[in-house]
Parts: structure tokens; sequence; C-alpha cells
């Protein structure tokens, strides 16, 4: 039985794809369905995806949705149990898919609702690119064991949001009346620290899958770690998951580390020519939170979710610690 429907979002990916799909059809687990999402690709991979690679199933958009719609669409047309999200600049270690898998299947009460494979740079082995995400009350997100050794992280564990470049999720909780599918808003970057934090607010939790690798070549299609386009578009969102998820007395609580947060990302960027960025994507984060759209995507609060809430906070301090880790 096809346990799993893999959906890859496509733009431009011409270096990568196709080493992509290849990693992962010789591997370990054979019965899989592949759904490449192309976002109006102008390179050829889309035609590669299709000419190469006919057993995958491709949707092709007429314009570049964002990450968010592209995965949105593949998830609508899984009907597997699980769902894997996969960025086309990786390359899947043999049992990759299986490892997944075995994580969520372990989980008999059915309470995890998404697992994070470990990204190990593709240029350098050596160096570990995210073992799942954290989130603080600085506002920040940040890649768990950036830079370091992979053998650090070779224990599977709770995290606060799966990396969706390279994650399971359990389709059923992605349906409407449950955590619901991303949130199209973001078109991309936080996506994933979104959905996540909406699972932990339902009182689902995140994995890290310490034994599932994916090499990940890293803004293959940003084109660089930092940039105009990422850094405007990640600060505008990162004060929409703010507005989002949490309650006001959350965000009264929060402020102080907020706004603090705000001011040293607003010099970290400053420094890198980037500042005006960095500030008008925070000004574009306000204005979408408080548009019809923003408001529709508040979560409600439910004071029957207050232990999920607090649970939730304790997490966002302990975080703080561990950018230091």
């Amino acid at each position: 039985m096809t346990k799993s429907t893999i959906v890859i979002p496509n733009y431009n990916g011409i270096n990568y794809i196709q080493a992509c799909l290849e990693s992962l059809y010789c591997g370990t687990a054979k019965d899989i369905r592949v759904i490449v999402v192309d976002n109006a690709s102008t390179d050829g991979s889309m035609e590669l995806v299709r000419d190469k690679f006919p057993q995958a199933e491709l949707i092709v958009n007429q314009k570049n949705t964002g990450f968010s719609h592209a995965v949105n669409q593949g998830i609508k047309k899984s009907t597997t149990p699980y769902v894997i999200l996969l960025n086309n600049d990786t390359k899947a270690d043999i049992s990759f898919v299986h490892e997944l898998e075995k994580v969520m299947d372990c989980d008999k009460g059915r309470r995890i609702f998404s697992a994070s494979a470990k990204l190990v740079s593709l240029y350098d082995r050596n160096a570990t690119d995210d073992a799942g995400d954290y989130y603080c009350a600085f506002g920040w997100a940040f890649a768990r064991g950036k830079g370091k050794p992979p053998d650090r992280y070779g224990r599977d564990c709770d995290i606060f949001a799966s990396c969706a470049g390279a994650a399971i999720y359990r389709r059923e909780l992605l349906e409407e009346n449950q955590v619901g599918l991303f949130d199209e808003e973001h078109f991309a970057y936080f996506e994933d620290i979104d959905i996540g934090y909406r699972a932990k607010i339902y009182g689902y939790r995140n994995r890290f899958a310490a034994n599932s690798i994916v090499y990940h070549a890293g803004s293959a299609t940003s084109g660089s770690r930092y940039n105009c386009f990422k850094t405007k578009l990640a600060s505008r969102n990162s004060v929409y998951v703010i507005y989002k998820n949490m309650p006001f007395l959350q965000i009264l609580i929060n402020m102080p580390f907020l706004i603090a947060g705000f001011l040293i990302k607003t010099l970290f960027f400053a420094k890198k020519g980037m500042g005006r960025d960095y500030v008008a994507g925070l000004a574009s984060g306000v204005g979408l939170s408080m548009s019809a759209a923003g408001r529709s995507h508040r979560q409600k609060f439910d004071a029957a979710k207050i232990g999920n809430y607090v649970s939730i906070q304790l997490a966002l301090w302990r975080n703080l610690l561990r950018l230091f880790e």
C-alpha cells in the first residue's frame, strides 16, 4: 500500500530537479506517488520532468503562485495517509521516505502532526542545514544545528515545527476542520513555522526524524541566503505569524522580547544594506495582518486550549536559550 504522496514544488530548478527525482525513485520505498507542482518555470525544468519522469504527476501553473499555494495543490491531489513535502534542490538518502513514515507509524495515538528530516548541506556533508525548526519569543525562527556536525543530531526529539523543505505530514490533519492547509498569504517563508504553530495550538506534536536524511543545496529559488526579496517577505511574514497565532494577552506578554527582536534584526540587515527592506517588510506584515484576508486567518482563542497556549509560551522562552547552543 502506498503510504505517502511526495509533493515537490518547482520553480526554475533545472540544476537540481533531475537528481532530486532520481534519488527518490532509487530509494527503499518503492511504492511512492510523486507530484511535481511547477510554478511557471522558464528554464526547461518542467519539460525535463515531463519527458524524463513520466511516472511523476505534473501540475503546471501559468504563473508563480508561491510555495504555499503550490504545495496545497499537491496536498489536495493526495489520498495517502501521509504527505511528504520536498524542496527541488535536494537529494534524498536511500531510506529518507521509509524513516519518515516509521516515525509517524509508531505514533499509535496519532498525536504527531509532522516530522522533519535531517537536512545536511549538499556541498559540505559535515555541516547540518536543519535538524528541525525552533521559534522563540523574539519572533525569530531558526534552524536547529545550522552549520554543526550532523552526527550531533542522531536522536529523534520534539521540535517546534518541521522544515517544509523535507517533512512528512499527517494528511487527515491538513483538512479544513483540523489544522488545515498551508496559509497561502505567506507565499513563501515562515509558512512551515505557522502551520507547526497552529498544530501545537490544537495540541499536536512536531518531531525530528534523525534517521531520515536529505542533502540540501539551499536558497536555490531565491538565489542567496540573504537578498532583498527574501528579507522583505520573511520580515512581513514574521509579523503575520505573531498576529494570527498569538492571543492578544500573549502578544502583550511577549512585547518586550518582540520589540528587541525586531530592533536586533533591523540593525543586522542594515549592516547588510537591506535595513529598509526589512522595515518595509515589517510594515507590510502589519498591513497584511489588518487586511480582511489576514483577519480571516487569525486563530480564534479557545479557553479549552489554555494548556496548549501555556506550553507554547514556555517553549518560546526556552527557545531563547537555544539561540546560544
